[in-house]
């Protein structure tokens, strides 16, 4: 009984069935609609990339071969040949890539978490980085295409290399400082106290703690720029060919050739493409299972 609702005090016991029991039909209706269709849009979505992942493994696997590891990419209507200079030139340009961004989005992301925290110009950064990670890819290829391939007259792994890098640095930013932030503080005022200035600090204590994290970070990033096309297509381009040693020229690489050969009318062409799709697609995903494994064995320590 209540005491303080006449009408339940003034009722005799068990006249009033369980609240459990009181919830009115339109809420059971709403909520078993909701239930099934989300079930259904789940099952909408496993069903399509069941579909597409399927029809890249059958198609992948048709045109894998040892020759595509050791044979570079052939002409137009020509039979046989591999992608190996496709391959090396996409390991060259995320190479670069991952390279420039690792260093700048380690220290923007330590700025983010350890010094500037709550200021004003780290509200700025934040807001900015925010709409780098989701801007358009395209537009940072035209960007990086204005800035260094016309001044140099030319397309170049360099230029390719930096779009690259200009994709992944929000994603290590956004990652490092997530991760610093998650080091306890304890931790931070232990090594203050022992003498050690804040760089010290932040560099034998907070980096060391959250490493895991700042590496899967650094993976994430990797990914999701192993597969980019649009900013490749104004910056690296692509040849049939292996690249000069000064990287410049255009740049063989997976992603635009893929793009190439699946447009073009060439079964020899459209196989390889196949191809390099299906191993772009699980070097991504072993990306992906590596940086889940990190974060898992950081979880558990």
């Amino acid at each position: 009984m209540d005491a303080r609702n006449p009408i339940l005090a003034t009722a005799p016991a068990g006249s009033f069935p369980p609240r459990a029991n009181r919830v009115r039909p339109g809420r059971r209706i709403a909520d078993k609609i909701l239930i099934t269709a989300s079930t259904l849009a789940t099952l909408i979505g496993i069903v399509v990339l069941g579909s597409i992942l399927l029809m890249l493994i059958v198609e992948g696997i048709k045109g894998f071969s040892p020759m595509i590891f050791t044979q570079p990419t052939p002409g137009p209507g020509s039979e046989g040949g591999g992608i190996a200079n496709a391959i090396l030139g996409s390991l060259v340009l995320t190479v670069i890539g991952i390279v420039i961004a690792t260093p700048v989005g380690v220290m923007a992301g330590t700025y983010l978490a350890e010094y500037g925290r709550n200021s004003k110009l780290a509200d700025l950064i934040r807001f900015l980085n925010d709409i780098l990670l989701s801007a358009p890819s395209i537009l940072i290829g035209l960007f990086v295409y204005t800035l260094m391939v016309r001044p140099m007259g030319t397309y170049s792994g360099w230029a390719g290399g930096v779009a690259l890098a200009i994709i992944a640095t929000p994603v290590i930013v956004r990652t490092t400082e997530d991760m610093l932030r998650l080091v306890p503080s304890q931790m931070r005022e232990a090594g203050v106290a022992l003498g050690a200035p804040p760089s010290h600090v932040i560099k034998s204590v907070t980096w060391r703690a959250a490493s895991a994290g700042i590496v899967t970070g650094i993976l994430l990033a990797l990914a999701r720029i192993a597969g980019e096309t649009a900013p490749l297509l104004f910056t690296a381009l692509n040849n049939n060919s292996w690249f000069n040693a000064n990287l410049l020229g255009g740049i063989p690489n997976l992603p635009v050739m893929i793009y190439q050969f699946a447009l073009s009318p060439y079964q020899n062409w459209q196989s390889l493409a196949w191809a390099g799709a299906l191993l772009i697609t699980v070097t991504i995903l072993a990306l992906s299972i590596v940086a889940r494994l990190v974060v898992k064995d950081q979880r558990a320590r």
